[in-house]
């Protein structure tokens, strides 16, 4: 019970709170679906349980958004933001649009920014609730059954260390090559 509340948590803090967009949500999702298939959890509540967390995470950071984010932009400090990492969400938004809620989902950082833009805009909660659900429960699903179906090949087995860096290193990817893309557009 207390490591279904703990998972719950790191999940909701990492979408629901905007500043802690550093947790480590894919690794976690995948390993939990990993000792669900060892009998260690059962698949469908961890499923259930932290596809709430993440819809759930990201209705709060939404709202937070809403309610904070328009001082942000007008240009006053708030504590605790990082605006440079808002001001690049903003700009995946306004590319990808309303999808960008269902694509964040599995970029680090952006996942954590996206709601909270999206608040702090145009965006309105029926739509942003859609794009979230379906969003949130694509985003455990793979990855918890990800972890699950393939945790009893030998590769997984033998280097599931590694295969968690692995799925760290894949999901900050996107973050880095955006990084150097947006710094060689600068020079």
């Amino acid at each position: 019970m207390k490591i279904m509340v703990i998972l719950f948590m790191i999940i909701f803090c990492e979408t629901g709170l905007v500043v802690t967009p550093v947790m480590p949500g894919d690794s976690l999702l995948f390993a939990a679906g990993v000792f669900a298939s060892m009998g260690k959890l059962n698949v469908a509540v961890i499923i259930g349980l932290l596809g709430f967390a993440a819809v759930l995470g990201d209705t709060v950071n939404y709202w937070i958004g809403h309610l904070v984010g328009p001082r942000i932009f007008r240009g006053e400090d708030v504590r605790f933001l990082n605006k440079k990492h808002l001001e690049r969400t903003h700009q995946f938004f306004e590319k990808y649009g309303a999808e960008t809620i269902i694509i964040a989902r599995f970029v680090p950082i952006v996942r954590t920014f996206a709601p909270f833009v999206a608040g702090v805009g145009s965006m309105s909660y029926g739509r942003f609730l859609a794009y979230n659900v379906f969003g949130g429960l694509l985003w455990v699903n793979l990855l918890t059954l990800g972890g699950y179906l393939f945790a009893n090949t030998p590769v997984v087995k033998e280097h599931f260390s590694f295969v968690v860096i692995a799925i760290i290193i894949i999901s900050i990817l996107p973050g880095v090559y955006e990084f150097f893309r947006q710094r060689r557009s600068r020079n």
